[in-house]
């Protein structure tokens, strides 16, 4: 038994014995110095973050590439600038390192921020409307958790108030309901997808932004599948009412997490000031959100009579899909980060596309041709077009 134990240890280990015998060569004897010696070295620095202070810009940026690289010169608005660099000027790859530099910037302006490395390689940022970045207090904690709950809380907790309503519709009605709860969820899905990837333009590229949503979207779809799966025979027992509330809370958890990336985006731009501080952006999306609540309600007007503490399980399930609202805005208004954004997005994406299969699979009952009926199509396309629409009240 001992004999055949290492045997099988060996089989699994010479290859990487192997792999890391070839990397050891080609790194001692290999073509690299030739490379090395005749290809200018490569540069590249990530500008991650710049938030102003009174009479200071600080500038935070990571190594993004294979060599080291030294910061030699600062310039702001095109003028030469005197400059300090923590933890030195020369990052190793993937080193993370702050600029700090006394300038007198003006409320407001437009501030252009160049990097200058010691071979003349130049890294560029623009900040369109310079203003004081928050730092942790009470006002401005105050300010997001209310920022949350304005767009968060209220709107999901609006939305479930049409319960009494859709639980009158029966039959054709109830189908169209099902129907536009899946239009509306795959709008959701598609429209985190879509956030995810327009912020991979602020993610390193050595983070792999295109990984993190796949890993994030999968992540959340196998999960979610691997605990229905565990969950399906205590599912049959209980009965449809069971499936109908976890329904209920799959849905609010998916758009959950899609409502804290949502969160991120809105205390980041806060934080830097590049959005219209206003109202409209508030009020677009607290309208927008409140077609979430009618989501999470809709798989239960059914069977919401067998659920006990059905009014408690509501409020959960308002506060699991809009609280992180503001969990979203406290991080992204004091520490965002654009990779974190990218993959909470990514998961919420992918639980909302779980959920909305697993609604179309129970209305398919195995015929799926049988769910392409008009009332069906009219619901679903009802869902996207209200998401749609919505969403003109959004802007920034």
């Amino acid at each position: 038994m001992l004999r055949r134990r290492l045997k099988t240890g060996f089989n699994a280990l010479l290859p990487v014995f192997l792999l890391l015998l070839l990397l050891l060569v080609f790194l001692k004897y290999g073509p690299l110095g030739v490379f090395k010696a005749s290809v200018p070295p490569i540069e590249e620095v990530f500008i991650q973050k710049v938030t102003f202070s009174p009479d200071h810009i600080v500038v935070d940026v990571i190594n993004d590439g294979p060599e080291p690289v030294t910061i030699a010169q600062i310039l702001v608005n095109e003028v030469f600038w005197q400059f300090h660099m923590a933890p030195s000027q020369t990052l190793n790859p993937l080193e993370r390192g702050r600029i700090d530099i006394s300038y007198p910037w003006v409320e407001g302006d437009v501030e252009r921020i160049t990097l200058v490395s010691r071979n003349g390689v130049t890294f560029e940022t623009e900040v369109n409307v310079a203003t004081v970045t928050p730092t942790f207090n009470f006002l401005y904690f105050k300010s997001f958790m209310l920022l949350g709950v304005y767009v968060g809380v209220i709107p999901v907790l609006l939305g479930l108030m049409w319960f009494p309503f859709l639980v009158t519709l029966r039959g054709k009605g109830y189908a169209f309901l099902l129907a536009l709860t899946v239009g509306l969820l795959v709008f959701l899905g598609f429209d985190a997808l879509s956030e995810s990837f327009n912020l991979l333009k602020d993610v390193p590229e050595s983070f792999n932004g295109v990984g993190i949503i796949v890993i994030g979207l999968l992540l959340a779809i196998l999960s979610l599948s691997a605990v229905s799966y565990k969950t399906q025979h205590q599912r049959r027992e209980k009965g449809e009412h069971y499936q109908a509330l976890v329904w209920g809370y799959l849905i609010a958890l998916g758009i959950g997490l899609h409502n804290l990336g949502e969160g991120l985006a809105i205390g980041s731009a806060y934080a830097i000031g590049e959005i219209a501080l206003g109202s409209t952006l508030v009020i677009g999306f607290m309208i927008h959100n409140v077609t979430e609540g009618v989501a999470i309600v809709a798989p239960l007007t059914r069977t919401y009579k067998h659920i006990n503490r059905f009014l408690f399980h509501l409020i959960m399930m308002g506060l699991l899909a809009g609280a992180p609202t503001i969990l979203g805005t406290l991080i992204g208004g004091f520490a965002y980060s654009a990779a974190i954004a990218v993959l909470f997005l990514s998961i919420g994406a992918g639980a909302i596309f779980d959920v909305s299969f697993d609604i179309l699979n129970h209305m398919a009952k195995g015929k799926w041709l049988e769910i392409f009926t008009v009332t069906n199509a009219l619901g679903f396309l009802s869902g996207l077009l209200i998401m749609y629409v919505t969403g003109f009240l959004v802007v920034g």
